[in-house]
């Protein structure tokens, strides 16, 4: 990245995901594309095909998992999403980033293209498999690059729902039969213990499914606990049509029927999974994102409500939410949950999302391919756009300038992008409801940002999360932001700019900044946020000093320094924290001791100081601590707090584990 520092959240993004932990009728598949693909010396490529929703990726990862593949291919598989809009840079940037290497800098596909080449010119000494995942018709010339090289042991393994017949063997991966469909069918309704008068219409539905796995599970975990009369009424609905699949279409109307099942007490759930449509095709998307559109489309102000709305469609099979931490622990920290979605899925929300006229609409979706701006914005077809939330996403050919658009009703705006350079639209400024913004760059680097000072005049703006943003581009132009009570930095490029942010931020009560690789040093006008209530700095690792004033955040209730390595110790005004609650030092290895007048802090409940594997020694004012209930620390740490625990009756400790699985890396977006 910039200053030449590698970005961790990127680095193994081509290595392989795990499969599901249950899969259901791919034993046999598995053998067979072993056979087709390892064992015959005259196939290079082959393509494994079969409709959405039956389970190419799922598969694919089980194959690269397979004991004899990684015993074949070592540390030589890579596995690449390319999806619809295929990004040559972003591919050959993850496959060095996974050697060690450091990125190339390319100007154009050209570039990319030689280093591609290069790459397979150098890992030709081993064997070595791609796994070319999720590749749609019109991507061919994609595939012609890494089918250019034919040599010993170099596989390319390729999952679409297109046969692509001229680059050689393909193999179609057939629907579940009736045995297998049955047994996922009843783990996600949750049969075992309902009577046989289930099973004729489970047999039913089974047909009507035609062996899609992902419609079977769907349809289960929609029907989970449902009384048997509804069970049968659903079944009428659906047999009065010849089929459920006979096309991506009719798929789409199976998986709708898992959303209308979401009666009116799970209405919350429906608008929840629709508004998942706001993020681009297989990127993860931040749980931290949505707990800031949420809180204010639908009042979820506890950040656990989003989460356990998240949990409810991962329970229904209508999203999958990843914590990356592997840690069950409930602190609040949601920086690392992530929300990923079969590609099926997101066509559902968006197709449900526009059955309105656009002008009608509740949330309106806006994807822009190169400068190919929809007809009805261009022609200022509409007076008004009602859309309560606004998604707009452009890819990295972009460049045109924006037209004009009144958005009177926006509460939300979520702009995706990739280019280096991104404008704000001019309407945004006319934007008077508008109370989340949310600015997430998909390219490599951080973007220069134009328009930011457009913010300015919005008065009801709480909420701001940028993703891979350079703030120096930002600062200067900077207007008060009065209003603004919530700003989130996630990997961006900090820079010397950091000064002029806090101080347009006056009436800030809450700030996170995460992945910020190059933050050494927080400013001292950072203590001058005296409304602030939440700190959270993780994964800063290069931060090792805070403002030594920081005791006038007065209001501060939660200060959480996750993952900052280099940090060496907390100031001595911490004391005068009166109202801190929560004080997270994990991972913070670099820590030797705490502040001798710790125990001033006297409505501190919680303490997370798990991996301070320097620290030796806890200062005796610990023991004053007497509205502390819980710490949470490693077997070393355990240690140091027993001689207080006669003085501190009512703490309990919580030993936690390392987690030295880093596989989660793997599976971040770029």
């Amino acid at each position: 990245m910039n200053n030449n520092q590698p970005d961790e959240m990127l680095k193994c993004s081509s290595a392989v995901p795990e499969p599901p932990s249950v899969t259901v009728g791919l034993d046999f598949p598995l053998k067979e594309l072993k056979m087709k693909l390892l064992r015959d010396e005259k196939v290079s490529m082959l393509v494994l095909t079969a409709a959405g929703g039956c389970g190419k990726t799922t598969l694919a990862q089980m194959f690269c998992q397979d004991q004899q593949v990684k015993d074949t291919f070592k540390n030589n598989i890579f596995f690449v999403n390319v999806s619809k809009k295929p990004n040559l840079d972003l591919i050959v940037h993850q496959l060095y980033q996974r050697k060690g290497s450091e990125l190339p800098a390319f100007e154009n596909e050209v570039m990319a293209a030689n280093c591609l080449q290069q790459f397979l010119k150098e890992s030709r000494q081993n064997p070595l498999l791609f796994v070319l995942d999720d590749v749609w018709s019109g991507s061919e010339s994609l595939l012609e690059k890494f089918d250019q090289f034919k040599f010993s042991n170099y596989k390319i393994l390729v999952t679409s729902r297109f046969a692509f017949p001229r680059f050689g063997s393909s193999y179609h991966l057939a629907p579940l039969n009736d045995e297998d469909a049955m047994v996922l069918f009843h783990r996600s309704a949750s049969l075992e213990d309902k009577s046989s008068s289930y099973d004729d219409l489970s047999r039913k539905i089974i047909k009507l499914c035609k062996g899609c796995p992902l419609a079977i599970a769907l349809v289960g975990r929609s029907l989970r606990g449902q009384p048997i009369e509804i069970w049968q009424k659903r079944v009428v609905e659906w047999c009065k049509g010849s089929s459920i699949l006979d096309s991506d279409k009719d798929l789409l109307a199976c998986l709708q029927s898992s959303l209308d099942a979401l009666d009116n007490e799970k209405a919350i759930i429906k608008e929840c999974f629709l508004d998942l449509g706001s993020f681009p095709e297989d990127q993860r998307i931040a749980a931290a994102a949505l707990i800031d559109m949420w809180a204010e489309l639908y009042g979820l102000d506890e950040e656990t409500l989003t989460i356990a709305n998240l949990h409810e469609l991962t329970a229904r099979s209508l999203a999958n939410l990843v914590d990356t931490r592997h840690e069950r622990e409930a602190d609040g920290y949601y920086t690392e949950h992530f929300v990923t979605q079969h590609d099926m899925l997101r066509e559902l929300a968006i197709h449900q999302a526009s059955q309105d006229p656009i002008e009608h609409r509740k949330r309106l979706f806006i994807n822009i391919c190169g400068d190919k701006i929809p007809k009805w914005w261009t022609e200022q077809k509409y007076q008004a756009i009602k859309a309560p939330l606004l998604s707009i996403s452009t890819d990295g050919a972009f460049s045109a300038k924006w037209p004009n658009m009144q958005a009177p009703e926006a509460e939300v705006l979520v702009l995706n992008f990739q280019t280096k350079n991104y404008a704000l639209p001019e309407f945004v400024e006319k934007t008077d409801k508008l109370k989340v913004l949310i600015l997430k760059n998909y390219g490599l680097l951080p973007a220069e940002l134009d328009n930011f000072e457009l913010l300015g005049s919005l008065s009801n703006l709480k909420r701001i999360r940028l993703e891979r943003i350079s703030i120096p581009s930002i600062s200067k132009v900077l207007k008060q932001l009065k209003s603004l009570q919530k700003i989130s930095f996630f990997m961006c490029d900090i820079g010397q700019g950091f000064v002029q942010i806090l101080d347009a931020l006056p009436n800030l009560m809450e700030l996170n900044i995460d992945y910020c690789h190059d933050l050494v040093q927080l400013p001292a006008n950072l203590c001058d946020l005296v409304h602030l209530k939440k700190l959270s700095i993780t994964n800063c690792h290069k931060l090792s000093v805070l403002p030594a004033d920081i005791g006038k955040l007065v209001n501060l209730e939660l200060l959480r320094l996750r993952s900052c390595a280099e940090l060496l110790e907390l100031p001595g005004s911490i004391r005068n924290l009166k109202v801190l609650k929560f004080l997270d030092i994990s991972d913070c290895f670099s820590i030797k001791e705490l502040p001798e007048d710790i125990g001033a802090m006297c409505s501190m409940e919680k303490i997370n100081m798990s991996q301070c594997s320097r620290l030796k020694e806890l200062p005796a004012s610990v023991m004053d601590l007497k509205q502390l209930n819980e710490v949470m620390c490693d077997e070393e740490t355990k240690t140091l707090w027993e001689r207080f625990l006669p003085f501190l009756t009512n703490i309990r400790i919580k030993v936690i584990k390392e987690d030295i699985n880093l596989n989660w890396l793997n599976k971040l977006p770029p």
